[in-house]
């Protein structure tokens, strides 16, 4: 419920807190005291329209802070948590308007946005009234207020799964009969291209091992000349091996001569040619691992160019074709199969939408069934309040291709307000009076389903007395029993019934120290006594008489 109202330059106001308690709370005063000030101050704080003309002349900013004690299931909790605001037991909402025109608005201190602030404020108070931007007018929300009446949440909640279920079902063909025409476009191209590089056969890493051993060959090319000479020059015509072995000969032969003097230049040849023997084995295994067949090399190089080919003509690289010849291998079956998928997918939308029309048929018979029931109910208070003519009708139509989450009925509250006229929507036939009182029958139903926990009406007694001014008060404090409510009322029968009794008055010139400042709003709690005299005071009007002080006494002793 709103615990506490605090208000600084808005209008007249140049300073106001109130502390508020649960039940019926009627705020009085003279016409241009400034009651609707309070209203459009709270409207501004729930996120209603800005306008610089709210703040109090010469000042540069106005601001109302609204503070709420919120109950542990109260849905503004979940509100809070989706936008990632402070939850706590208490909720500060605070709206400042500055003169030029500008707002800032918080929730706990934390900076919103005005959408944000409207969503949670819908969520805590819901001001009534014969004007078009007061809650409930909008049709827009008769639905879920039938719904809530009906207790269809279940119902509506089941329908909304159905409804995904077959959204779901539905892109899913659809995305899966995209494919298919895309790929029967290609069908051409993807067989062609599973054939091709079915026949290429590349393999992951082929380029690189290919290039690494045509580059090993190559390598083996130009040295392969350079081993054969040095050979030649060992083991070939020009080589100096048999020389030297002859002279190795000619020498032994004389030795037993000069032993001494040939030995060693024998040993040292004989080195030497092992030596030449050791190089030219050396020299033969090079030439034998260098050596290598050219059809090789050709066949190497004919491979890497079908397999750079390839990778031109399909757009990636030589290392990715493998993955593009199984990407390819896979869509072609995939187009073999996709008929058949798709087929599976579109008897699941067909039964997924069968489910949901089911559903939401049985749903619409309960909106019809709960808003039967409804008009009947509203048709028992219009009686007492002057509207014993008149028609509620709650107008429940289905429109299959306006199907949604919530079902395909739209609701809205239609009027009647006098036999043989014909019915039209609450805000276009009923007349302000009229729309407050109807207004006032609905929320009496309604009030302990789907209801804000703070109703505000605004002079909904407009234009009535006496009897219909008493039903009025009567409904409004069965109401109370219930939710918070606060009534801005020009009714004595209307303010006996509250609990809480707020009296909004202009400060005199007595007031206030120079009569030349500013009228300003104040407003006071009524004591007992004095309560009494502004009952009269309604009642009589401007001379209070002892007759209207002991018709008040009537009044508050009626109401009690």
């Amino acid at each position: 419920m709103l615990a506490t109202l605090s208000i600084r330059d808005i209008v007249l106001i140049e300073k106001l807190d109130l502390t508020l308690s649960e039940g019926l709370t009627v705020l009085t005063g003279e016409t241009g005291a400034g009651k609707s000030i309070l209203l459009d101050a709270v409207s501004l704080a729930l996120g209603g329209r800005g306008d610089g003309a709210l703040v109090r002349h010469g000042q540069p900013k106005g601001q109302v802070t609204l503070t709420f004690d919120l109950a542990p299931d109260h849905p503004a909790h979940a509100i809070l948590s989706a936008a990632e605001l402070p939850d706590e037991d208490q909720l500060v909402i605070r709206r400042i308007q500055m003169a030029d025109g500008r707002t800032r608005a918080s929730v706990n201190e934390e900076a919103v946005s005005v959408q944000t602030l409207r969503l949670i404020g819908a969520s805590l108070i819901e001001l009534h009234g014969q004007h078009a931007d007061r809650a409930m007018v909008d049709a827009a929300s008769h639905r879920l207020l039938l719904d809530a009446f009906g207790a269809l949440a279940p119902q509506v909640a089941a329908v909304g799964e159905l409804w995904r279920a077959w959204r779901t079902a539905l892109t899913e063909a659809k995305d899966e009969r995209e494919r298919l025409e895309i790929a029967a476009r290609e069908a051409d191209f993807i067989r062609h291209a599973v054939e091709e590089l079915g026949a290429l056969g590349p393999e992951p890493g082929e380029e690189l091992a290919l290039s690494e051993r045509r580059t090993a060959m190559m390598r083996s090319e130009k040295i392969a000349g350079d081993l054969d000479e040095a050979l030649d020059a060992i083991s070939g015509g020009g080589s100096p091996v048999p020389s030297l072995a002859a002279a190795v000969r000619r020498l032994e032969r004389r030795a037993g001569d000069a032993q001494a003097l040939v030995r060693p230049a024998v040993e040292a040849i004989d080195l030497a040619l092992d030596a030449l023997e050791t190089a030219r084995q050396h020299l033969e295994a090079a030439r034998a691992d260098a050596d290598f067949d050219p059809r090789e090399l050709e066949r190497i190089e004919e491979r890497l160019f079908a397999l750079r080919a390839a990778a031109r003509k399909y757009h990636v690289s030589a290392d990715d074709l493998p993955a593009l010849a199984a990407r390819y291998q896979s869509d072609l079956e995939r187009l073999d199969r996709s008929a058949a998928t798709l087929a599976r997918l579109e008897a699941s939308v067909a039964e997924a939408e069968g489910a949901y029309r089911a559903a939401a048929e049985n749903l619409s018979r309960a909106r019809h069934s709960a808003a039967a029931v409804l008009d009947k109910a509203v048709a028992a208070e219009l009686p007492p309040l002057k509207l014993e003519r008149a028609s509620f009708i709650t107008r429940v139509t289905s429109d299959a291709a306006a199907a949604g989450p919530a079902g395909q009925d739209q609701v809205e509250f239609w009027v009647r307000t006098n036999p043989g006229t014909r019915p039209g929507a609450l805000m276009k036939v009923a007349s302000g009076g009229e729309l407050a009182r109807f207004l006032l029958a609905l929320k009496v139903v309604l009030a302990d389903r789907g209801s804000a926990p703070t109703l505000i009406f605004d002079e909904i007694d407009t234009g009535v007395g006496g009897a219909v001014a008493d039903a009025i008060g009567q409904r409004l404090g069965r109401l109370a029993e219930r939710v918070q409510v606060l009534c801005v009322t020009h009714a004595p029968q209307v303010a006996a019934r509250a609990r809480n009794h707020l009296l909004i008055a202009k400060a005199s010139v007595e007031d206030v120290v120079d009569p030349d400042a500013p009228v300003t709003t104040r407003v006071n709690a009524l004591t007992a006594s004095t309560r009494r005299e502004e009952i009269a005071r309604m009642l009589a009007g401007a001379t209070v008489t002892q007759e209207a002080r002991a018709a008040a006494d009537r009044l508050l002793k009626a109401a009690r």
